[in-house]
């Protein structure tokens, strides 16, 4: 196979089939052959990220993400998709291992939040308590001039018991959750915008409907970007 991306996912697996899925839905495509190519490592047994990242005592990722890349190396692909936010915590090391392009999710997020609002603002990141702690996020949208909040602890275990309780435990979208926590982020603490940076997140976002809120979903963004630049190398071809 020639021209074709690869994706690193697997962290986790409900996770990633929703990132595949925006992508295949939002290709325009009447025949197989408009669809892109793209092979997918969906490498559950991670340890995982989080945990981590507030205990160095515990597995580290970081060599499963790297025999990944060495095995993507040997594949050639145009790019490579992270699809984990947390996992982003090893992103200079995992660029490090390669030449080929890994796209930058936070980065790219935090760059779709100042297009849609260019004047700034308060902006809350929502995300795993390894995600708020690595900082990535915080730093791009700070780089984009925004005044970015953290959840404090009450705010962070409602987050929490939807990612891992609801979405990775039970496989249990819980938008009443979902919406009670964006409640709080916009009516209670007065936030003009919010970031989705981890996936469970956006997997409950795309099954919410309408959404009475505006949101940055992490996810999408890179699915968007995902599509714009493997149609940029199809053309070039």
């Amino acid at each position: 196979m020639e021209n074709f991306f690869s994706i690193l996912g697997g962290m986790g697996t409900m996770a990633t089939e929703s990132f595949v899925r925006l992508i295949n839905h939002r290709i325009i495509a009447h025949k197989d052959q408009d669809y892109l190519n793209y092979v997918l490592f969906n490498h559950a047994t991670v340890p995982d990220r989080t945990a981590y990242i507030l205990d160095h005592t515990v597995d580290s990722p970081l060599p499963f993400l790297l025999d990944d890349i060495e095995k993507q190396n040997l594949l050639k692909p145009n790019f490579i998709v992270l699809t984990c936010n947390t996992a982003h915590y090893f992103f200079d090391a995992i660029q490090g291992a390669t030449d080929i392009t890994v796209l930058h999710m936070p980065r790219e997020a935090a760059k779709k939040l100042k297009q849609t609002n260019p004047d700034g603002g308060k902006v809350a990141f929502l995300g795993t308590e390894g995600s708020v702690k690595a900082g990535i996020y915080q730093s791009e949208m700070e780089n984009q001039g925004f005044d970015v909040l953290i959840p404090d602890k009450e705010l962070q275990t409602k987050v929490n018991n939807l990612i891992y309780r609801d979405v990775k435990e039970n496989d249990y979208i819980n938008t009443n959750l979902y919406l009670e926590i964006l409640s709080d982020v916009f009516d209670g603490l007065g936030c003009q915008n919010v970031i989705l940076g981890c996936t469970e997140l956006s997997l409950v976002q795309e099954n919410i409907g309408e959404n009475p809120y505006p949101v940055i979903d992490a996810q999408s963004v890179l699915a968007d970007r995902t599509i714009e630049l493997a149609l940029e190398n199809r053309s070039s071809k």
